[in-house]
């Protein structure tokens, strides 16, 4: 999830615990891994505009936590501000905190297993800014 200001690239990031991460959640049967996407991002940060102008590009974690794998795609944003819905299953919102933060603060929070997610998204923000 980026957005463009006057200061350049930012990513939002979640935090949940200690944990900072991106928006990201389980398949419901039948949804492909990119409505999936979609629909996690309006669940965890109320975000409906999304547009994919990189299309449907997307990188996947290394296994983690007993093999699980995740995958993100990138998409933009004109949402400036972010609503932390309340989840119907924890009855609070599943996470405790948002940034739109820049690439170089994203890789000071995010953990080592998505520094390669960050990397693959820094690649394509900064080959898409010559086409801005």
């Amino acid at each position: 999830m980026a957005r463009c200001d006057t200061c350049g690239w930012r990513l939002l990031v979640l935090r949940a615990y200690r944990n900072w991460d991106f928006p990201k959640g389980r398949l419901e049967p039948g949804e492909t891994p990119l409505d999936a996407a979609i629909r996690e991002t309006a669940e965890e940060a109320g975000i409906g505009d999304l547009v994919f102008p990189w299309g449907e590009a997307c990188c996947e974690t290394a296994p983690y936590r007993g093999g699980k794998v995740a995958r993100y795609y990138l998409a933009e944003t004109a949402q400036p501000s972010i609503t932390l819905p309340v989840s119907p299953e924890l009855g609070r919102p599943e996470h405790d905190e948002w940034r739109w933060v820049g690439l170089d603060e994203a890789g000071r929070l995010l953990p080592p297993r998505l520094q390669p997610i960050l990397a693959w998204a820094r690649k394509l923000l900064e080959a898409g800014q010559e086409y801005r």
